[in-house]
């Protein structure tokens, strides 16, 4: 039952998750964190770094962490495997069957002013979505024992470091290896 709550869930999301990955994390946190409580809200905060720095789209990274580790509830390893199976194919089925129907009608349609119109309409929508997702990872609304927030004074002050290493062109890669090492250091002294 747990498995096919799973499907389900990160079904809507494939369908419903527009504008890429980080439009997608409030609707991924609300179905994770809020909904089934699979996890906590700091929990799912780990589970966006992880995806943020592995390869691939945020979506499919982050339904094969959830889906491995509600399937490890089930029973171990052996279900925490079917559980990322389960869930990344979830995620991944939407988009596929939609591209499949969709790539016929889009070039003929693509300079068709409704079909424009309604893709200028979404773009304010994924700007909204992003930035609900980063308000609901710094201000959890979760009253869960141990959901506590995860930002605090060193938080803003790595956040703030990267953002002026950002504007000054500091490549990226280098920003999250000082950005992963401070957080060593500060979090984890020796």
């Amino acid at each position: 039952m747990l498995l096919l709550e799973l499907f389900v869930s990160y079904l809507k999301i494939g369908f419903f998750g527009f504008g890429g990955g980080y439009a997608m994390l409030s609707l991924i946190q609300n179905e994770v964190v809020v909904r089934h409580a699979w996890m906590t809200n700091a929990q799912f905060a780990d589970i966006v770094a992880i995806s943020q720095i592995t390869p691939g789209p945020i979506a499919i990274n982050s339904a094969t962490y959830v889906g491995y580790t509600v399937g490890s509830q089930l029973g171990g390893a052996a279900y925490g495997l079917l559980g990322s199976v389960v869930a990344t194919f979830a995620v991944c089925l939407p988009s596929l069957t939609l591209m499949i129907a969709v790539a016929r009608f889009f070039l003929r349609l693509k300079d068709n002013r409704l079909v424009e119109g309604a893709m200028r309409g979404m773009r304010p929508v994924v700007v909204g979505m992003i930035a609900a997702a980063a308000l609901l990872l710094i201000f959890p609304h979760s009253e869960a024992p141990g959901d506590r927030n995860f930002i605090d004074a060193w938080s803003w002050a790595l956040f703030g470091g990267v953002m002026i290493g950002s504007w000054r062109k500091v490549n990226p890669i280098l920003l999250i290896a000082l950005s992963a090492a401070a957080g060593i250091v500060i979090y984890y002294p020796f």
